[in-house]
């Protein structure tokens, strides 16, 4: 059922991320339109909203001209048939080939595979590859094999396209950690007993009433050195985030996580929300372009392992409530108490 005060909540912010989830009927001008239509917005009394075009149809509406509601559907499976090619393709095909499959121009099938999936064509093969990177990584007996089957045409491609991306080295991610040094602390906060650990690249994990054992179980084969003079600033900046969030600029602390390319998305869409406010699941997982996706933006949110730099106390249930937290809800509770200056 369609909750008709968010629907038209999203029609006045001309969400495209709600196009193919419903469609705007319009009954002063028999029209019917994506939410995200650029025509000027009805009165409220004179819409309807239906599941669908041939719904809208059915209640004796047309199509509007210029947004063209019918063609989502187009849309859809335009990126679906992309997204199939790119998995398939030996190498990463040209934004040119894509469009001319979809029978879309290069300009306007950017924008309509941008909008399902928040990345650009390029973006999500070179994502595909690194996700496939890191599960062949960690299986794969040898590093070439998993270079070879991941995609990469040869070794110094792969280095060249993941240099800085994955954090660790190829073997370092197969061998977990192996060979790479960690270094952590155990700080006294006003939260409670803080664990934080870097890598040369940055930070690694960042959590709360947790000791060593959940490093290791992360990087069993990393050598975990507690303290380390050159990491001390890096662990005051961290610590100042966590004390006094509203004059902290986490943008500048250095992060070395991995993740599925979802992950990195939701990650990074988090890292977005502004100190101070919050949003639910459904609301993050439409800033995705996948309204339908809550449940998977939790399991991403979960997956995190650098509370506060990635704040995913930042997310709330639909009714306004706290939700859950790894930590705590009462931590949680704190940190947006913080960061809202009170």
């Amino acid at each position: 059922m369609i909750d008709e005060t968010e629907a038209w909540n999203a029609v006045k912010r001309r969400d495209r991320a709600f196009d193919g989830q419903f469609v705007t009927g319009v009954l002063s001008t028999g029209i019917y339109c994506r939410p995200s239509c650029a025509a000027r917005h009805p009165a409220r009394q004179n819409v309807r909203f239906f599941a669908d075009g041939a719904q809208a149809r059915e209640a004796g509406l047309r199509p509007c001209k210029r947004c063209l509601p019918d063609d989502v559907a187009r849309d859809d499976a335009a990126v679906l048939s992309a997204i199939d090619e790119i998995r398939q393709a030996e190498d990463a095909p040209t934004l040119g080939a894509l469009a001319q499959i979809a029978g879309y121009s290069p300009g306007h099938f950017q924008r309509v595979f941008k909008r399902a999936t928040g990345l650009s064509p390029a973006a999500y093969a070179r994502a595909l590859r690194e996700e496939r990177a890191r599960d062949a990584l960690t299986a794969a007996q040898s590093v070439t094999d998993a270079i070879y089957g991941a995609g990469y045409g040869s070794a110094s491609r792969f280095y060249e396209g993941t240099k800085g991306r994955l954090g660790m080295t190829a073997s370092d991610w197969r061998g977990g950690g192996k060979g790479r040094t960690i270094h952590w602390a155990a700080v006294d906060t006003t939260l409670g007993r803080m664990l934080v650990a870097a890598t040369e690249i940055g930070v690694c994990c960042l959590s709360f009433n947790e000791d060593e054992s959940h490093l290791r179980a992360r990087f069993p084969n990393a050598e975990l050195v507690e303290g380390g003079a050159e990491f001390r600033t890096l662990f005051e900046q961290v610590t100042a985030a966590v004390e006094q969030p509203v004059n902290a600029t986490t943008a500048d602390i250095p992060l070395d996580v991995k993740g599925t390319a979802f992950q990195q998305r939701v990650w990074e869409e988090l890292r977005r929300i502004p100190s101070g406010e919050t949003r639910s699941y459904g609301e993050l997982a439409a800033a995705l372009g996948n309204p339908k996706a809550s449940r998977a933006v939790g399991g991403a949110n979960g997956a995190n392992n650098i509370a506060v730099l990635i704040p995913c106390h930042r997310v709330i249930a639909a009714d306004g409530g706290l939700g859950g937290y790894a930590y705590g809800t009462q931590i949680k509770a704190e940190l947006l108490k913080r960061e809202q200056g009170n």
